[in-house]
C-alpha cells in the first residue's frame, strides 16, 4: 500500500480520486460545447474568434477530406505549426479520421524534420508557410505523399491581414508557390465542407497524439498518448483550480507551443473540458505580443516556463507598470524547476500567485502541482494531483523505496501515463516498470525526495549530476545561488571535462542591464554560500542563454555534450 500523506494538504473540495473518468474524448467535449453553445469563442487569435460552433465544423470538413486522401484509423499526420487556430482545427479534424497526430517544432532544422516525418510515417502534413520550403527540402526521404501549406494571415481580422500581405508576406518567407501534388488549407476545407462526415468515432483507448521527447537517456523518441489522457488530465486540472476558475467565462492565455505536452495535453485538455476560451500567442519569445495580448483578452490562468516569467519581469513596460495582470487568477509554472529569486521578484513585482508544478511528456500530465490555496512550500514543486501517486527510490537500486527527506529518482504512477515509446518497446522498458507491489510505474530520471506531508522537492535530473574528486553536485544547487546575485538575471551550470577532479562546476551567466559583476565577484558570492567543491571553477559572461521553443536552457548545448 503506497503512502498517500499528501492527501492531507488538498485544498477544501478536491477530492483524493475522480474515478471513474468518463468514456469520452476531446471530440466529444468540443461536439458537447458547440451544442451548447454553438457561438461562445474556443479560440481567439490576434482579434480573431474562432467559436466552439467553427471549431467543430471547420475540423469535420478537414476530416472528410484527409478521408478523402485516405487517411485511415492509426494513420500519422503532422502539424508543422505554431501556436494558431489552424493547428487546433487540424488536430481535432484529424482524431475524426481516427488519426494520430505528429506535432513537430516548428523551429526545427532540416535533419530533425527529416527525423521525426520519417520516423513517424505521416503521409500527409499541414504546413505553415514559411516553413513549406523546409518540409519539401526533405520530403523525399520521408513517407510524406503530400504537404498542405496554411497562411498565418487565414485567420487574422481583416485589416491586419491586408497589412500582413502588403509588408510582410514575402519579406518573411511566406509567399510561397505550391509544387502540383500539394493544396492550399483553404481549398481543402472548403471540399471537405461538401463532403460527408467520417463515420468514425475515436475512443479513449485509441492512441492520438506522437509527442516528442528526449526521455531518460536524451535520445529523440516519440511518446505516444491514447485520447483518454487529454480527459483524465483536463479533469484533474479543472479539480485542481475550480476553486477560483470558473467553466466557460475564464480566458486562458497559451504561449506555449502545443507540439509540447505541457500546452498539448494539460492546458488544452483543461480549457476544451472546461470549455474555455484559449487566447493562443505564437512565439513565447515576443514578450512585446506576448503583453499585447494580456492587456487585449484580460485572461484569468496564464500558463509559464521560468525563462519566461524571467523575461517578463525584465520587460521595460512591466517595470514601468504599464502591465496591468490584475486579472490572471492563477499562474502555472512548469516545464523546469522555478528558482526562488525568480519566484519572489515575480509575486513582489506583479502580485501575481504562481503554482509551481511539474510533469513531463511521459507523465501525459500525470502533475505534482502546489496547492492553489494551501501552504505552498518554498522549493517544493508541490505534491500529487487525484490518483496521481509518486514514490522516492534509491537511485542505484530502484526496488528500494526511500523514507521521507531521503533522496532519491521520483517514479509515479497514474491513470493517464504514455502507453510507450512509439516502435521503440526497448526504451519504453527502460521508464515503465512494473513493480511487486502492483502496477506501473514510470521512472522518472529526476532526483528529489517527499517530506513528512507529500511535498516533493526536485533535486536536479539524474543524467546532469556533477561528480568532482568523489563528490557529488546537483547544478540547481549552483544555479539557485547565483540566481540570488544581484546581477544576475538568467544562469545554468553544469559539469565540465577536467584531468584531475574528473568534473568541475562550470556556471553561465547573463547579467541584468545596467549592472556589472566580475568573475572573481560571483566565485566570491558563491564561496559565501557553498561547500569548496561546488564553487564553479569557471563563470562564463552570455548576452542570452540557448533553450529550447518551451523555455527549458539547454544545458548540453553549452557543454558540447552529446545526449547519452
Amino acid at each position: 500500500m503506497i503512502s498517500q500523506p499528501w492527501l492531507q494538504h488538498y485544498d477544501e473540495g478536491v477530492p483524493a480520486s475522480l474515478q471513474p473518468y468518463p468514456d469520452t474524448t476531446l471530440v466529444d467535449a468540443v461536439a458537447e460545447a458547440a451544442r451548447q453553445r454553438p457561438d461562445h469563442p474556443a479560440l481567439l487569435f490576434k482579434g480573431t474568434v474562432v467559436t466552439f460552433g467553427q471549431l467543430d465544423r471547420l475540423s469535420t470538413a478537414f476530416a472528410a477530406e484527409l478521408a478523402a486522401e485516405g487517411v485511415r484509423k492509426g494513420d500519422r499526420v503532422a502539424l508543422v505549426l505554431p501556436n494558431c487556430p489552424q493547428f487546433v482545427i487540424g488536430q481535432f479534424g484529424i482524431w475524426k479520421t481516427g488519426g494520430i497526430v505528429v506535432p513537430i517544432n516548428p523551429i526545427y532544422t532540416e535533419r530533425e524534420l527529416a527525423l521525426a516525418l520519417s520516423e513517424s510515417g505521416a503521409g500527409i502534413a499541414l504546413v505553415l508557410t514559411r516553413l513549406y520550403d523546409r518540409v519539401k527540402a526533405v520530403q523525399a526521404g520521408t513517407s510524406v505523399r503530400r504537404v498542405i501549406a496554411t497562411n498565418i494571415k487565414e485567420y487574422l481580422p481583416r485589416l491586419q491581414a491586408l497589412l500582413f500581405t502588403l509588408l510582410r508576406e514575402k519579406k518573411e518567407g511566406h509567399r510561397i508557390t505550391l509544387a502540383e501534388n500539394d493544396r492550399w488549407l483553404r481549398g481543402v476545407l472548403a471540399s471537405g465542407a461538401k463532403r460527408p462526415a467520417p463515420l468514425v468515432r475515436p475512443l479513449p483507448d485509441d492512441p492520438a497524439v506522437l509527442l516528442g521527447s528526449g526521455g531518460t537517456t536524451g535520445t529523440p523518441k516519440a511518446a505516444i498518448g491514447a485520447h483518454r489522457v487529454y480527459m483524465q488530465a483536463g479533469i484533474q486540472l479543472r479539480a485542481w483550480t475550480g476553486s477560483v476558475f470558473e467553466k466557460y467565462t475564464d480566458i486562458i492565455l497559451l504561449p506555449l507551443p502545443l507540439f509540447h505536452v505541457y500546452a498539448n495535453v494539460g492546458v488544452q485538455a483543461m480549457a476544451i473540458v472546461g470549455h474555455n476560451p484559449v487566447a493562443l500567442v505564437p512565439n513565447p519569445r515576443d514578450i512585446d505580443d506576448l503583453l499585447k495580448t494580456i492587456r487585449k483578452v484580460r485572461p484569468a490562468f496564464f500558463a509559464g516556463v521560468p525563462t519566461l516569467f524571467n523575461a517578463i519581469l525584465n520587460h521595460p513596460s512591466v517595470g514601468a507598470g504599464r502591465v496591468d495582470l490584475s486579472s490572471i487568477k492563477i499562474c502555472f509554472s512548469g516545464a523546469s524547476a522555478l528558482l526562488a529569486e525568480t519566484r519572489r521578484q515575480f509575486v513582489e513585482m506583479t502580485r501575481g500567485h504562481i503554482v509551481e508544478g511539474y510533469s513531463l511528456t511521459e507523465g501525459m500530465m500525470a502533475c505534482i502541482l502546489n496547492p492553489v490555496k494551501g501552504e505552498a512550500k518554498n522549493g517544493s514543486i508541490g505534491m500529487p494531483l487525484p490518483d496521481v501517486k509518486i514514490q522516492i527510490v534509491d537511485a542505484d537500486d530502484s526496488s528500494q523505496p526511500l523514507g521521507p527527506n531521503q533522496v532519491g529518482e521520483l517514479i509515479m504512477q497514474a491513470p493517464q501515463l504514455m502507453t510507450g515509446y512509439w516502435r521503440n518497446p526497448g526504451e519504453t522498458a527502460v521508464v515503465l516498470r512494473q513493480r511487486p507491489d502492483g502496477g506501473t510505474w514510470l521512472h522518472t530520471g529526476d532526483i528529489g525526495y517527499a517530506d513528512e506531508d507529500g511535498y516533493v522537492y526536485l533535486v536536479d535530473r539524474k543524467k546532469d549530476l556533477i561528480k568532482t574528486s568523489g563528490f557529488q553536485v546537483w547544478p540547481r544547487e549552483i544555479e539557485e545561488v547565483l540566481a540570488a546575485h544581484p546581477s544576475i538575471v538568467e544562469v545554468a551550470a553544469a559539469g565540465v571535462a577536467d584531468t584531475v577532479k574528473g568534473e568541475v562546476v562550470k556556471a553561465w551567466v547573463v547579467l541584468k542591464e545596467g549592472t556589472a559583476a566580475s568573475e572573481d565577484d560571483l566565485r566570491r558570492w558563491c564561496r559565501e554560500r557553498l561547500a569548496p567543491y561546488k564553487v564553479p571553477a569557471t563563470i562564463e559572461f552570455r548576452s542570452e542563454l540557448p533553450k529550447s521553443l518551451v523555455g527549458k536552457v539547454l544545458r548540453r548545448a553549452l557543454t558540447g555534450r552529446q545526449p547519452a
